[in-house]
């Protein structure tokens, strides 16, 4: 009996030896498998759009510690390459750590513990518990008992313009009843480098990852598409006219919100255009952080793995994480949105609303006190005045002027509050102020354009340390926002001859001096010849010299005559005058002057509209 016992516990050990030597023959060799996920879209004007996140899941192999698996957690370095420069902020004055992150096991809030650019970090041995080498634990197998707090956070280090790499991560083999999870987050990329496809395929920001060290990990599907690139923003400019195209002119020698030139607490002004800026995705405008532009102040934490932070500039961080510099996956600011004017005419004044037209709660806008690049701080640009208008979009707003040097000026506002599940549209009314006075030539002849763009703007597309997060390459074309023409009266004489023993006088009187002491006008008289001189062309155009205001200009066919108008014998025809000053007034005389027989006098017809002044009622119109 004795010796049948002993022979069955022998059958028992080698049957167990039998069955462990076959269940470590069976474990599937470690290895990962890399996806992105849902890739986002990031806007073609980014110089430093954060792409999504690249994870790895991990199986098989022998955990540390464990029968067949190494002493201790082995060490790897992780690498992944882009197709275009990598943008992710630069930390601590480092020409190379910087703010992208590997994460293993996806830690909470909590549980999360960053090891520096420089690596070295290692995990304790943890065999017996699957996936437990990575999250807080406590050895209460000996005395005193031994808390953990394995490090799971990895912070990056720049390796050449396009490529980042973790060094010295603990990757330890989960195994074959758990799945180890390797995260790598915060990654911006220069979007502006690759440019919009010019086919129906977008443009495709590709990450190429690889994990070489003491242990090799084969990686399925290393190549990853971790973004899509399109155009963020649609600029144009919208008028009360028609909303859209070519602006109405303003004209020299008519004021424009003129009480609001000279004093800008005045309140009687009207909104002269709009500037539209329109997502070109949804989201291609995003806040600071998902709380809003919360600077200088607590912001919520942007601290769990994987989640997708919709609306946000700002990509993953956790303050209470012991990293070398919490700053990392902090937005320096929200989008921006900038609008630089040039050509602006001497004599006038421009103002900006505040905020964007009938801001709802889904959007909103701020103007913003910053650099002229659209960088800096959240400052809010207080009002100067709060005015109404006769634009039905925006009936009363808060207004501020732009500043506008040597005929430049920028305005920028900033996105407070997005949408991220919609394709909007940004509003914000521009005021066009100046007081006519065309004796000094004020305001200024001309055409003033402006360029819309996201801001803020730089030409740094690499990793940098003090360039701004997000920011964006200038890519706009100007527009025409408005217009000021000279003054001009067009009148018409409809029939003139210096034919058939004929002969035609005409005058033109300047009546923009008159007794209720407006401002004077001065200017020339172009005039304009439409007919045959016996039968052969009509005479070129002419102008006259300056006409004074209270004077005339007078003048026959046949002789020509003041301010240097010269003869056209033979002309028959029509004329129209066209002359820079308002209030032009003309006659024609018609007569025989060999049988004075016969004889006939006209006035002038207008062809512009009705002439009004303040002091009377209505104006005079003649018609065309």
């Amino acid at each position: 009996m004795l010796a049948f016992r002993k022979w069955f516990l022998a059958l028992a050990l080698v049957t167990l030896t039998v069955a462990v030597a076959s269940a470590q023959v069976n474990v599937p060799a470690f290895q990962c498998v890399a996806n992105a996920g849902v890739p986002p879209i990031v806007r073609a004007e980014g110089l430093a759009e954060l792409v999504g996140d690249l994870v790895l899941n991990c199986t098989g192999g022998y955990p540390a510690g464990s029968a067949g698996g190494p002493a201790s957690v082995p060490q790897v370095n992780v690498q992944i390459f882009l197709n275009t420069n990598v943008t992710s902020k630069l930390l601590d004055g480092s020409s190379s750590n910087n703010e992208s992150l590997l994460m293993i096991d996806e830690p909470t809030a909590t549980e999360q513990n960053g090891c520096g650019a420089s690596g070295g970090c290692t995990v304790p041995n943890r065999p017996l518990v699957p996936g437990g080498v990575y999250k807080n634990w406590t050895d209460t197998s000996v005395t005193p008992n031994v808390a953990y707090q394995p490090k799971n956070v990895f912070q990056g280090k720049l390796q050449g313009a396009n490529s980042i790499v973790w060094l010295g991560v603990p990757v330890d083999a989960p195994g074959t009843t758990f799945t180890r999870i390797i995260r790598i987050t915060n990654v911006r990329a220069n979007a502006n480098q690759l440019g919009v496809s010019s086919t129906l395929i977008p443009t495709q920001i590709v990450a190429f990852i690889s994990a070489t060290g003491t242990t090799s990990i084969p990686i399925n599907n290393p190549q990853q598409t971790v973004a899509w690139i399109q155009t963020g923003l649609s600029f144009s400019v919208r008028y009360p006219n028609g909303d859209s195209g070519a602006p109405d002119p303003f004209s020299q020698c008519s004021s424009n919100n003129k009480d609001l030139f000279g004093d800008t607490t005045k309140t009687n002004a009207t909104v002269s255009l709009r500037l539209r800026f329109s997502e070109g995705f949804a989201s291609a405008f995003k806040t600071a952080y998902t709380s809003g532009p919360t600077y200088g102040g607590v912001t919520a934490d942007q601290a769990t793995p994987g989640q997708i932070y919709q609306g946000s500039e700002s990509g993953f961080f956790n303050s209470l994480t012991n990293f070398p510099n919490s700053v990392g996956g902090r937005a320096d600011q929200g989008t921006r949105l900038r609008a630089v004017f040039n050509s602006v005419p001497a004599g006038t004044r421009l103002f900006a609303t505040l905020t964007n037209r009938d801001p709802s709660s889904s959007k909103t806008g701020i103007l913003v006190n910053v650099a002229a690049d659209g960088s800096g701080g959240y400052v809010p640009v207080p009002k100067l005045t709060t005015t109404s208008s006769s634009d039905a979009n925006f009936v009363s707003y808060d207004i501020a002027e732009i500043p506008v040097f040597g005929g430049t000026g920028s305005v920028v506002w900033e996105v407070t509050k997005a949408n991220a599940l919609s394709i909007d549209s940004w509003d914000f009314g521009i005021v066009l102020a100046y007081k006519a006075d065309t004796s000094n030539s004020l305001p200024g002849l001309g055409t003033a354009t402006v360029n819309g763009m996201l801001a803020p703007v730089s030409t740094i597309t690499t990793s940098s340390g003090v360039a701004p997060v997000p920011r964006f390459a200038d890519t706009s074309s100007s527009k025409t926002v408005f217009k000021i023409i000279q003054c001009v009266t067009n009148l018409l004489f409809p029939f003139v001859s210096q034919q058939g023993g004929f002969d035609t006088g005409l005058a033109i009187v300047n009546t923009s001096k008159d007794p209720w002491g407006h401002a004077t006008e001065a200017g020339t008289c172009t005039l304009n010849y439409y007919g045959d001189t016996n039968g052969g062309a009509a005479p070129p155009a002419q102008t006259s010299g300056v006409v004074p205001a209270g004077d005339y200009l007078v003048w026959t066919l046949y002789s020509g005559g003041k301010f240097g108008v010269t003869a056209t014998p033979g002309f028959q025809g029509y004329i129209i005058a066209q002359c820079t000053f308002r209030w032009a007034h003309g006659y024609a005389f018609i007569s025989n002057l060999g049988d004075v027989k016969w004889a006939q006098g006209y006035l002038a017809l207008i062809m512009d509209q009705a002439i009004t002044r303040p002091d009377v009622a209505t104006g005079e119109s003649l018609g065309n």
